[in-house]
C-alpha cells in the first residue's frame, strides 16, 4: 500500500469519504456532519493509488489550529494512515504563523490513539452528534 496525503480543493470527495465514515457508519446527522467551517478549512485528502481513503481538516483560529473531521475507510484502519493523517495536519500547521497547538475532539474511543500522538485530555467529557468525546490538545 502506498499511501500519499496532501492537502486538496477537492472538498467533494472529502465529504464523500466523511458520509460513508460518520454518517453512513456512526450515524451522524446529515445536518450536522457539514457546517460552515469547511468553506473556510484546509482539507487533507489521502490517497492510495487513484483511490481517496481518508481525510482532514483543519481550521485556523488564533495561535491554535483545531484538527477534525478525520476519518480513514474501513478497508484502511490499522495501516497507520490515522497517523499519516494527524502528521500531515500536524506539519501543516507548522506553517501557519503564531499556531502553538493543536486540539481536537476525539471520540472516546480514539483517544489511546491521539494520546500516542502526543495529545492529552483537556476538559469534560461532552456529546457531538451523539458521540462521547474529548477535547485534547497538543504542542505543534
Amino acid at each position: 500500500m502506498t499511501v500519499f496525503v496532501a492537502q486538496t480543493d477537492d472538498l467533494q470527495t472529502c465529504l464523500l469519504l466523511r458520509r460513508k465514515v460518520f454518517i453512513e457508519e456512526q450515524g451522524v446527522p446529515e445536518a450536522e456532519e457539514q457546517d460552515e467551517y469547511d468553506a473556510q478549512a484546509v482539507h487533507l485528502l489521502a490517497r492510495d493509488g487513484d483511490t481517496a481513503v481518508g481525510t482532514a481538516r483543519i481550521i485556523t483560529n488564533g495561535s491554535t489550529g483545531k484538527i477534525g473531521r478525520v476519518c480513514v475507510l474501513a478497508s484502511h484502519r490499522g495501516t497507520g494512515l490515522g497517523v499519516a493523517l494527524i502528521q500531515a495536519a500536524l506539519d501543516r500547521l507548522r506553517l501557519e504563523p503564531g499556531v502553538k497547538t493543536a486540539r481536537l475532539g476525539a471520540q472516546i474511543q480514539a483517544l489511546g490513539f491521539y494520546e500516542r500522538l502526543g495529545f492529552v485530555v483537556v476538559g469534560a467529557e461532552y456529546q457531538d452528534a451523539g458521540i462521547a468525546h474529548r477535547d485534547m490538545e497538543r504542542p505543534v
